[in-house]
């Protein structure tokens, strides 16, 4: 049986299980009595055995069966938590995690064994238990066949029940000639199983290397859909001996007990019934079972013939399920919302051309039908398209641990606001730019302990990461309690580097100042560690974000702390936008940045340093001709005043010069980047209602 079918679930479950056990290491250094943490690792490393087993990842199998083994001891009473544990815990998880990152590579675990992690989880069992060899370890398959116990102890052979059709009767005289063993079999599992259609598999497949599995009670896919309590039954051909078979069978975990005996077939003499081999010789192996957190397609049940009957079965509660979607299933139907969006955007084009084409009701019915429709479709699909921001987020208190140790700081991270739901597209892009804020906040931001205490401040350091919905967009702010941005060093270091002169250092603003953090390779770091230094990389942080659409802006103040916000958009797939007009173009300025719509006299445009400006209630914004700056030969207008629409990137603002206003529309944001050389000024594409492509400006190089 291929379980490779299974692999995107396990990696999904297992994704969930490592973040688990991360965020319960944090909580027992803290809190090494905390019984509920405790619990919750025991039963993460326990379902993480189970499922690496599962698909035949034997050392990560290992691992996490040492890590229960501890952490069955300390539930047990018999050893404490201790930083020395915690700290080979955490490498251990590393370990789980280097295994994960193969196994996405490659579809296999590798070939690192983490001896040393294993053999010091064990020292330190055995040190703190006194017991010679560390926690209990599991029993080999030899080891299994001699401790078989008697039958009567998990409820008998319940084989001894199985009846057999008469066609199956031919093939127990066929096997007898053939020297066969024919043995009946009663698997009882662990009453703490967890995926007990998947232990079956593993049975089954076990069987199958050494034999043949005739029928089992109850059927093959009842097993394979868990409708089976704790225990199964089968008849079984094979050459090999009783023990070997046992053997076997208690060499998968979870089994509590195998009974093997032999099987004497009798046929129901007051019934005859006509069966199929195929129908009747289920060598099939049960598949993996469903988990409650992914759904699974299974292969088409086989008929059951008549007579072949299980015993009653309780049925496996019905529970809520929920589907992992693929995100490209999710683009695809997103791109045919986009298309229905622009079926609607032309029958309205249509309807404003043409009015002897709208006399009838029902057209204007259906343009209304059609727009409910396509605006309700779109709020749905952006539901399913939102994820938590708690996903990328909830690894950086592990980060921060680790940082605390690795640069003798002590420091914590206070997160709020992980609810915070953004578009999957934008949750895949922005993990980077926050890890790199954040060591940025605790390698430069904060000061040394010893420094902090002298300023009178609280010895431990606090970074503060808060996400929050602002209208049509999130902002993210990282915050320090450190020593903050030394603007006259900045400047030093700008001055020093050329990237400005002291002329021009002399009249630039601390936010002009600041901004210079954010250009190619500027750093006010004496020294380059391999953690951070406060300005590297931060460009590589800004064209991210500017990426997704969003912005990123910086406050500080000296001895006090910095403050880094990140602006972005809820979406990047459908977008309320200006339709507006340069010349014969048109263009679309997406709304969330615009401010206001104004009409500005020709005589109210002043000149400051060569530049153009207008001056609207007691605000001076500078004015940006866009057919100057796109290069758009000039319409044929004669405007008494100019259009201009303001903009707003954090607290800068601009004034956008255009034609004229077409208004506001839906529109769908095409890439076109992999098709032609785009402009930073250009965000992507749209298609309008006739058929004309418009692009979308990108503000945030505007202002």
């Amino acid at each position: 049986m291929d379980v490779s079918q299974y692999l995107e679930i396990f990696i999904d479950e297992t994704k969930e299980h490592l973040q688990t056990l991360s965020d319960q290491f944090m909580v027992i250094e803290q809190e090494p009595e905390n019984m509920d943490s405790i619990n919750e690792i025991f039963r993460a490393a326990h379902s993480l055995k189970g499922m690496a087993g599962t698909m035949g990842f034997k050392r990560m199998q290992r691992l996490t069966h040492d890590m229960e083994n501890v952490f069955q001891e300390i539930r047990s009473g018999n050893m404490t938590v201790q930083p020395e544990l915690v700290d080979v815990l955490f490498r251990g998880l590393d370990a789980l995690e280097a295994y994960l990152a193969e196994i996405l590579e490659t579809a296999n675990e590798g070939t690192e064994e983490n001896e040393e992690i294993i053999n010091t989880l064990n020292s330190i069992a055995e040190k703190a238990t006194g017991k010679s060899g560390g926690a209990k370890a599991e029993p080999k398959p030899e080891e299994a066949a001699k401790a078989a116990e008697s039958p009567a102890s998990s409820g008998g052979a319940k084989y001894q029940e199985i009846k057999i059709t008469e066609y199956e009767q031919g093939t127990f005289e066929k096997a007898k000639k053939e020297n066969q063993n024919i043995y009946g079999i009663t698997v009882y599992l662990e009453e703490s199983c967890i995926l007990k259609a998947a232990r079956a598999f593993l049975v089954f497949k076990a069987l199958e290397e050494i034999g043949e599995v005739i029928k089992s009670v109850p059927s093959v896919q009842d097993i394979e859909d868990e409708k089976f309590e704790l225990d199964f039954s089968l008849v079984y051909f094979t050459e090999e001996s009783m023990e070997t078979v046992k053997a076997a069978i208690e060499s998968v975990s979870e089994i509590k007990e195998a009974i093997v005996g032999p099987f004497e077939a009798e046929a129901p003499k007051e019934e005859k019934t006509e069966e199929k081999p195929a129908e009747t010789q289920e060598k099939a192996q049960p598949k993996q079972p469903e988990k409650a957190a992914a759904a699974v397609q299974t292969a088409p049940k086989k008929e059951k013939a008549p007579a072949q009957k299980a015993p009653a079965q309780k049925s496996k509660p019905t529970v809520g399920r929920t589907v992992r979607v693929d995100i490209e299933k999710l683009d695809v139907l997103m791109n045919l919302v986009s298309e229905l969006i622009i079926a609607k955007n032309g029958l309205v084009s249509m309807n404003s051309m043409d009015e002897s084409r709208t006399d009838s009701a029902g057209f204007n019915e259906q343009i209304e039908y059609l727009e409910s429709v396509t605006t309700s479709l779109h709020e749905s699909v952006m539901k399913v398209r939102m994820v938590p921001i708690e996903s990328v987020v909830n690894r950086f208190p592990r980060m921060i641990r680790d940082l605390n140790k690795k640069l003798g700081k002590k420091m914590e991270l206070h997160m709020s606001g992980e609810e915070t739901e953004l578009d999957r597209t934008v949750i895949d892009e922005i993990g980077d730019p926050l890890q790199h804020l954040l060591r940025n906040s605790a390698d430069h931001g904060l000061e040394p302990n010893e420094e902090r205490v002298r300023l009178g401040k609280d010895e431990i350091g606090h970074i503060y990461l808060n996400a929050y919905q602002d209208g049509n967009n999130v902002n993210i702010e990282v915050r320090d309690d450190g020593a903050g941005i030394d603007i006259e060093k900045v400047k030093n270091k700008a001055i020093e580097k050329g990237t400005i002169t002291p002329e021009q250092a002399e009249t630039m603003s601390d936010k002009e100042v600041i901004d210079l953090l954010f250009k190619p390779s500027f750093s006010t770091a004496e020294k380059i560690t391999d953690v951070s230094g406060r300005g590297v990389g931060l460009d590589v942080v800004k064209t991210k974000i500017e990426g997704l659409g969003g912005n990123i802006e910086c406050k500080t103040e000296l001895g006090e702390g910095s403050c880094f916000t990140i602006h972005l958009p809820l979406t990047l797939a459908i977008i309320q936008a200006l339709m507006v007009e340069l010349g014969s173009e048109k263009y679309a300025i997406p709304l969330g940045s615009i401010q206001a719509i104004e009409d500005v006299a020709f005589e109210d445009v002043k000149h400051v340093q060569t530049k153009e400006v207008i001056n609207l209630r007691g605000s001076v914004i500078p004015l940006i001709r866009l057919d100057q700056i796109l290069e758009v030969d000039p319409g044929d207008f004669h405007p008494e005043s100019l259009t201009v629409v303001i903009v707003q990137k954090g607290d800068k603002q601009a004034g956008l010069v255009v034609d004229n206003l077409i208004g506001q529309q839906e529109i769908v944001i095409k890439s076109i980047g992999d098709y032609i050389h785009c402009s930073k000024l250009i965000s992507g594409a749209t298609i309008l209602g006739d058929g004309e492509v418009a692009l979308i400006l990108e503000v945030n190089t505007l202002v």
